[in-house]
């Protein structure tokens, strides 16, 4: 393997890592939304009101309990179908990452055991 491919392999390295940390963050923010959604639910489940305040950019607006509930479930759903194809694309990457740092320690294994046989 020559400096080109060496550096090749290393620059996709940095880039599949660097996309890893990206969909590490938004399954992190996405989970994060779930949780807020599941409680927000719960709340609405132990409330006698029929009405719930929501805001909306600077304003609150009035909604009945029940329109609020199937926005937070459809919400959710959103939420949880985006989250399975991070963890998808998490786990491509990460087996990509395994991939290519086999194939850098390999060859860097072949580029030493040349180096002991030219001495």
């Amino acid at each position: 393997m020559n400096d080109e491919e060496k550096r090749e392999l290393f620059v996709e390295f940095e880039r599949n890592r660097q996309m890893l940390q990206n969909v590490s963050a938004q399954k992190q923010q996405i989970s994060m939304q779930i949780e807020i959604i599941k409680a927000s639910l719960e709340e609405l489940k132990s409330t006698k009101e029929k009405t719930v305040m929501k805001i909306i950019g600077n304003i609150l607006v009035s909604k009945s309990v029940t329109e609020m509930k199937k926005e937070l479930v459809d919400q959710q759903e959103s939420f949880e179908l985006r989250n399975k194809t991070l963890v998808k694309q998490e786990e491509t990457l990460i087996n990509k990452l395994n991939s290519l740092k086999s194939k850098i320690e390999g060859k860097h294994e072949e580029a030493n055991e040349e180096k002991k046989s030219r001495k």
